[in-house]
Protein backbone atom coordinates (compact mmCIF):
# COMPACT_ATOMS: atom_id res chain seq x y z
CA UNK A 1 0.00 0.00 0.00
CA UNK A 2 0.89 3.65 -0.31
CA UNK A 3 0.37 5.87 2.70
CA UNK A 4 0.07 9.64 2.65
CA UNK A 5 0.49 11.66 5.82
CA UNK A 6 -0.41 15.35 5.77
CA UNK A 7 0.69 17.97 8.26
CA UNK A 8 0.75 21.72 8.66
CA UNK A 9 -2.92 22.59 8.90
CA UNK A 10 -4.38 24.77 11.60
CA UNK A 11 -6.05 28.03 12.45
CA UNK A 12 -4.75 31.17 10.79
CA UNK A 13 -6.00 34.73 10.58
CA UNK A 14 -7.09 36.24 7.27
CA UNK A 15 -4.05 37.39 5.36
CA UNK A 16 -1.86 34.80 7.02
CA UNK A 17 0.16 31.97 5.53
CA UNK A 18 0.49 28.23 6.00
CA UNK A 19 2.59 25.51 4.47
CA UNK A 20 1.15 22.04 4.20
CA UNK A 21 3.32 18.96 3.84
CA UNK A 22 2.47 15.47 2.65
CA UNK A 23 4.87 12.56 2.81
CA UNK A 24 4.26 9.42 0.78
CA UNK A 25 5.56 6.11 2.06
CA UNK A 26 5.06 2.39 1.66
CA UNK A 27 5.34 0.26 -1.45
CA UNK A 28 6.10 2.98 -3.98
CA UNK A 29 7.66 2.09 -7.29
CA UNK A 30 6.92 5.27 -9.19
CA UNK A 31 5.11 8.50 -8.40
CA UNK A 32 3.50 10.08 -11.44
CA UNK A 33 1.79 13.04 -9.81
CA UNK A 34 1.18 14.51 -6.39
CA UNK A 35 -1.60 16.95 -5.71
CA UNK A 36 -3.64 18.85 -3.15
CA UNK A 37 -7.40 18.96 -3.15
CA UNK A 38 -9.72 20.66 -0.71
CA UNK A 39 -13.26 20.19 0.42
CA UNK A 40 -15.33 22.70 2.34
CA UNK A 41 -18.50 21.68 4.20
CA UNK A 42 -21.36 21.19 1.78
CA UNK A 43 -19.15 21.56 -1.27
CA UNK A 44 -17.49 19.20 -3.69
CA UNK A 45 -13.84 18.34 -3.47
CA UNK A 46 -11.82 20.58 -5.78
CA UNK A 47 -8.31 20.61 -7.13
CA UNK A 48 -5.98 23.12 -5.55
CA UNK A 49 -2.75 22.19 -7.32
CA UNK A 50 -0.95 19.25 -8.86
CA UNK A 51 2.63 18.55 -9.86
CA UNK A 52 4.13 15.83 -12.01
CA UNK A 53 7.34 13.97 -11.31
CA UNK A 54 8.93 16.16 -13.96
CA UNK A 55 7.89 19.34 -12.18
CA UNK A 56 4.99 20.44 -14.36
CA UNK A 57 2.36 22.18 -12.25
CA UNK A 58 -1.35 22.68 -12.68
CA UNK A 59 -3.56 24.85 -10.52
CA UNK A 60 -7.27 24.77 -10.02
CA UNK A 61 -9.53 27.61 -11.02
CA UNK A 62 -8.77 30.74 -8.98
CA UNK A 63 -5.88 29.00 -7.20
CA UNK A 64 -3.01 30.71 -8.99
CA UNK A 65 -1.17 33.49 -7.26
CA UNK A 66 -1.80 32.56 -3.63
CA UNK A 67 -0.97 28.83 -3.74
CA UNK A 68 2.29 27.23 -4.74
CA UNK A 69 2.99 23.50 -5.01
CA UNK A 70 6.48 22.05 -4.81
CA UNK A 71 8.02 18.65 -4.21
CA UNK A 72 11.07 17.05 -2.70
CA UNK A 73 11.31 13.97 -4.89
CA UNK A 74 14.05 12.45 -2.78
CA UNK A 75 11.68 12.47 0.20
CA UNK A 76 8.50 11.67 -1.75
CA UNK A 77 7.05 14.79 -0.17
CA UNK A 78 4.82 17.46 -1.61
CA UNK A 79 4.27 20.91 -0.16
CA UNK A 80 1.56 23.51 -0.55
CA UNK A 81 2.54 27.06 0.33
CA UNK A 82 -0.51 29.23 0.91
CA UNK A 83 -0.34 32.99 1.34
CA UNK A 84 -2.86 35.78 1.90
CA UNK A 85 -5.38 33.26 3.14
CA UNK A 86 -9.06 34.13 3.10
CA UNK A 87 -11.99 32.76 5.10
CA UNK A 88 -13.23 31.04 1.95
CA UNK A 89 -10.04 28.96 1.94
CA UNK A 90 -11.33 27.19 5.03
CA UNK A 91 -11.57 23.51 4.17
CA UNK A 92 -10.10 20.10 4.71
CA UNK A 93 -7.06 19.76 2.47
CA UNK A 94 -6.33 16.31 1.08
CA UNK A 95 -3.10 15.03 -0.36
CA UNK A 96 -3.33 12.82 -3.42
CA UNK A 97 -0.86 10.82 -5.43
CA UNK A 98 -1.10 8.85 -8.64
CA UNK A 99 1.45 6.10 -8.17
CA UNK A 100 2.32 2.53 -8.96
CA UNK A 101 3.63 -0.05 -6.49
CA UNK A 102 5.65 -2.16 -8.91
CA UNK A 103 6.95 -2.27 -12.45
CA UNK A 104 4.10 -3.10 -14.80
CA UNK A 105 1.36 -2.33 -12.32
CA UNK A 106 -1.07 0.34 -13.51
CA UNK A 107 -0.90 3.48 -11.37
CA UNK A 108 -3.82 4.35 -9.17
CA UNK A 109 -4.87 7.17 -6.91
CA UNK A 110 -4.16 7.23 -3.20
CA UNK A 111 -5.50 9.75 -0.68
CA UNK A 112 -4.43 11.05 2.67
CA UNK A 113 -6.74 11.53 5.62
CA UNK A 114 -6.83 15.29 5.24
CA UNK A 115 -5.70 18.23 7.32
CA UNK A 116 -8.00 21.02 8.44
CA UNK A 117 -7.25 24.61 7.49
CA UNK A 118 -9.38 27.25 9.17
CA UNK A 119 -9.05 30.92 8.25
CA UNK A 120 -10.74 33.09 10.82
CA UNK A 121 -10.15 36.11 12.98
Amino acid sequence: QVQLVESGGGLVQPGGSLRLSCAASGSIFRIYTMAWYRQAPGKERELVAAITSGGTTNYGDSMTGRFSITTDNAKNTVYLQMINLKPEDTATYFCNTYSSRSDGEPPRAYWGQGTQVTVSS
